[in-house]
């Protein structure tokens, strides 16, 4: 099944670069928002209620794939209606739930289900399986990556340049890991570690959603594996404080709205990706590491932040990986199927390389 259209649903910062970088890659893209376009683009935009099913099902009729950038609640549906149709569906979700679901609807598809398709889970995956498969015997994999302000302020050092949902979501729900050879569930916000990128000091903790499905793939094959999120020194103890101690974690919405207003987005970000794989290679033991700091790009001539290139790039790439026939086009695609080369060969890839 090929195909060279997609519905791009969300027109919020990621999803209006993600039809942008598709657009740009040659696909005719249609997009969904309830709001309409707020600014002038070069695709069409459709104003739809996207809690309306069956107006969404019209939209979709004609359509062989689509995108939701939307928050993860709402692609419950989406899949159910783009596997109805037949057609293939992507997101960039992390919650595990969510996914679940749409890996179960992925046994009957005629489509291609690809879930997870953004930053981490997703592109992260993508490194840290090119990395595995280097080894003739790998004994762990670490997974680290950090959305942050290169000028921070306050005790924080942060600013909500992503989903609030999402953010919450991944510092107070339960957190997969293979540990020596045992799948289990840890808690959000503890292994703390140090590291450093480009001289920078900075942490990492354990957060929901990273892996994806890794954990299930390489289990019985790599004894360790973790994801954890990238913060400026001191940031895990302020949020422990505020999410525990103040019983935050028992008003998620509100949680949000309070981070948000005391730190809202800014445009100077950074996207560090700390990807380490150990192994051995001809009987030595080897250590293999994938370090990266992306900031802001101009993409069709507008100025983009780190998190939002890199999120719509993630998924732009693996859409023209699967038009162009370098991935399957039917059930259910893992990010770690997807090989490193070929992604950073694509159109919207390369930008990763650079």
């Amino acid at each position: 099944m090929s195909f060279g259209n997609v519905a791009v649903l969300g027109l919020g910062k990621v999803g209006l670069l993600a039809a942008t970088f598709l657009h740009e890659a040659d696909f005719e893209v249609t997009a969904i928002d309830q709001r309409g376009a707020k600014h002038p683009t070069s695709f069409p935009v459709r104003s739809v209620d996207l809690s309306d099913l069956a107006a969404l099902r019209d939209e979709l009729a004609g359509c062989e794939a689509v995108l939701s950038c939307l928050p993860y609640h709402l692609n419950r549906p989406i899949a159910e209606t783009a596997h109805a149709l037949g057609i293939h569906y992507f997101d960039l979700t992390e919650d595990v739930s969510t996914t679940q679901a749409i890996v179960e609807l992925s046994e009957t598809a005629a489509g291609l289900m690809a879930p997870q398709c953004g930053l981490a889970p997703g592109f992260v995956s993508v490194v840290a399986a090119s990395q595995a498969e280097t080894f003739d015997t790998c004994r762990s994999i670490r997974m680290r990556v950090g959305a942050l302000p290169q000028h921070p302020t306050g005790l924080l050092g942060y600013a909500f340049n992503w989903s609030p949902e999402g953010v919450v979501n991944e510092y107070l729900n339960d957190c997969e890991v293979l540990e020596e050879g045992v799948r289990k569930w840890v808690s959000a916000m503890e292994w703390r570690e140090i590291l450093y990128v480009d001289g920078t000091q900075l942490e990492a903790f354990t957060t929901s959603g990273g892996l994806g499905t890794m954990c299930e793939t390489y289990h019985g094959r790599v004894a360790n594996i973790d994801y954890k999120t990238i913060r400026y020194p001191g940031h895990m103890d302020l949020m422990n404080f505020f999410f525990h101690e103040l019983l935050m974690r028992e008003r998620r919405a509100l949680a949000g709205e309070i981070l948000t207003n005391a730190k809202p987005p800014v445009s100077d970000d950074v996207v560090y990706v700390h990807v380490s794989s150990e192994g051995y290679i001809d009987g030595h033991l080897r250590r293999l590491e994938f370090v990266r700091s992306y900031v802001p790009k101009m993409v069709a001539g507008a100025r983009n932040t780190a998190i939002a290139w890199t999120t719509a790039g993630s998924v732009a790439a693996v859409i023209e990986m699967v038009r162009d026939g370098s991935l399957p086009r039917r059930g259910l695609l893992k990010q770690e199927q997807i090989p490193l080369d070929k992604f950073l060969a694509t159109p919207t890839g390369r930008l990763f390389a650079e």
